[in-house]
């Protein structure tokens, strides 16, 4: 086994960490940009 391969592989799971977060952190991002860009597009509120 590579020496790389071995840094990477299970180093007191932070790797596992990442690979749950990582894309936690991306979904949270593109929600958030979503919920942003359909806040724009919202008509004004015609009572004021």
């Amino acid at each position: 086994m590579s020496a790389t391969v071995q840094v990477i592989a299970h180093q007191g799971g932070w790797d596992e960490i990442l690979m749950v977060a990582a894309p936690l952190a991306l979904l949270a991002g593109v929600l958030w940009l979503a919920d942003r860009r359909a806040r724009r597009m919202e008509p004004p509120d015609p009572e004021g």
